[in-house]
Parts: C-alpha cells; structure tokens; sequence
C-alpha cells in the first residue's frame, strides 16, 4: 500500500468537493447522464444525484444542471462555473501533492505497508 493525499473542500457539514465529486462531474461531462456517470463509478443513481445535489447547494451557482427524462430522454451536463472547479480543484491537488511530498515521505516510512 502506498498512502496519498487526498484533497477535500469542506464547508459547514457537506464534503463541498473532493476527489469522488471531481470524478463524478469529470464522468457527467463524458458520458451527459447523472445515471451513466454513476454507474460507470459503480455507485447508485441515488448516490450519484445526492452527491450532485450537496455539490449544487455548496456552491453560489449550479454545477451541474440536469433535465427530466420522458419521451426525449434526459440529461445532465456540466455548468461552465464546473469546468472551472473542476480546474481549480486539480490545481490545488497538484499544488498541496508537490507541496507535501516531502513530508509526505517522511512519514510513509512510519506506515505498515503489509495490510
């Protein structure tokens, strides 16, 4: 096992944004579905669209907006304030990794890496 750093914006009780959220909405922007974006995550449309939802509520403006399904089919496509979290949020990952590898280091050598 190797340990990471993982990155997590939190802000009152909601997880804002973090490593899942990002992938989740770097998914929404592939495949244009909630749905198809969770199950290619192997999680629940339920799961996926609660998480989408404390993304939406944490932030000023939406960052995903979906549209009902019915006769035409549904969607969910990423807001241009998304492209830029999901910009900023890679950054400060790269940033806080670069930063602490060091440390990081350091303190992996204290780790039992045999499971």
């Amino acid at each position: 096992m190797t340990p990471r750093l993982t990155f997590r914006l939190i802000l009152g009780d909601d997880i804002a944004l973090g490593p899942g959220k990002v992938q989740l909405l770097e998914a929404i922007r592939e495949t244009g579905s909630i749905a198809a974006a969770g199950r290619a995550m192997g999680m629940s449309y339920k799961r996926a669209w609660h998480l989408v939802d404390t993304m939406n509520r944490c932030f000023v403006h939406p960052l995903v907006e979906a549209s009902k399904g019915g006769a035409h089919g549904g969607g969910a496509q990423l807001t241009p304030l998304a492209d830029e979290v999901i910009a900023l949020y890679r950054h400060l990952e790269t940033r806080a990794r670069k930063t602490t590898e060091a440390d990081m280091a350091k303190l992996a050598r204290h780790l039992r890496t045999d499971g």
